[in-house]
């Protein structure tokens, strides 16, 4: 009796990857809530390290194993400095950037404008790989980003706009941050989640000068909030980077892309279950929006599949 080949085995592990680091993803904006008390690039250093030591045994049995060749596989100058030099700062420019952002702005309505990045991420990657747009990706990323525009019209009018703008961009930066780290991560002709501790470490590093320069009081937070700053490491930018980077490697990238469309209204359940946000019409409606073009976006040919 002949077993399953191989294309459907490494389809169905890519969406259960996918799918956790989802999961683990919308959990991030109740965890950053918890440890508010904690300065951003602090709260920054402390999760980037926890992630960097959950998953250095992956990277040890990674690079053991015999299978996985791309790790050792020859790299160019371009490569060297583009996973060496410019991952540690987009890790760095994505966390930091959406810890900030969710402390200067409402915390629902900055993580549902962050996590439009896999809208920048599929439109990326069809440009990079096909030299074009196709129309159902540009229209899934208009309405996808449409959604956010929903969330930057507060009933109030201008004035709380203006209040929370500063929020709202850091949050669309770190968007484009994790949008561009999922494209380099798919392209590199290297596995990265072996690579994942260092490039971790290296963005510890400069979250920790850049919390050094921002003047904040040095030690470590207590209780609750330090937990939360270590689940933070250990969940979001931990396990699920590593998840996210195996989704990429296995499945095609629309499929794993529109997947993490999820989180957005994951992330805004949890905050009203846990009652730190609101129940609010405009995040439903955004949501709504952002899942729609992801569904849209994705409305391709089923060969159109991008590879590493």
């Amino acid at each position: 009796m002949r077993t399953l080949t191989s294309p459907s085995r490494p389809l169905v592990i890519s969406i259960i990857a996918a799918l956790f680091a989802v999961v683990l993803w919308a959990g991030a904006p109740l965890l950053v809530d918890i440890a508010s008390s904690v300065p951003p690039f602090q709260l920054t250093t402390i999760a980037l390290l926890s992630g960097a030591i959950v998953a250095l045994p992956m990277s040890i049995r990674k690079r053991r194993s015999r299978g996985d060749q791309k790790v050792h596989a020859p790299m160019s100058l371009k490569w060297k400095l583009a996973i060496y030099g410019l991952l540690p700062a987009l890790i760095l420019g994505a966390v930091g950037g959406y810890l900030t952002g969710i402390g200067m702005a409402p915390t629902a309505e900055a993580a549902l404008i962050t996590y439009t990045w896999p809208v920048m991420f599929i439109v990326m990657s069809q440009w990079l790989f096909h030299h074009r747009l196709p129309l159902p990706v540009l229209c899934g990323a208009l309405i996808a980003f449409s959604g956010a525009a929903v969330l930057l019209s507060p009933e109030a009018g201008g004035a709380g706009l203006s209040q929370y703008m500063v929020g709202y961009a850091l949050a669309l930066m770190a968007g484009c941050c994790w949008a561009l780290y999922s494209w380099i991560c798919q392209a590199a002709p290297v596995a990265i989640a072996p690579l994942m501790p260092g490039l971790f470490l290296l963005a510890a590093v400069g979250a920790a000068i850049a919390d050094v320069l921002s003047g904040s009081a040095f030690g470590l937070p207590s209780g609750l909030a330090l937990v939360a700053g270590v689940a933070l490491g250990v969940g979001p930018y931990g396990l699920a980077m590593v998840a996210w980077d195996l989704a990429l490697r296995n499945g095609p990238a629309a499929l794993v892309g529109s997947l993490a469309y999820g989180v957005p209204v994951l992330a805004a359940a949890f905050l009203v279950i846990a009652g730190v946000t609101a129940p609010d019409w405009r995040l439903p409606l955004a949501a709504l929006l952002v899942v729609a073009g992801s569904i849209v976006a994705t409305m391709k040919r089923s060969d159109d599949r991008l590879k590493c």
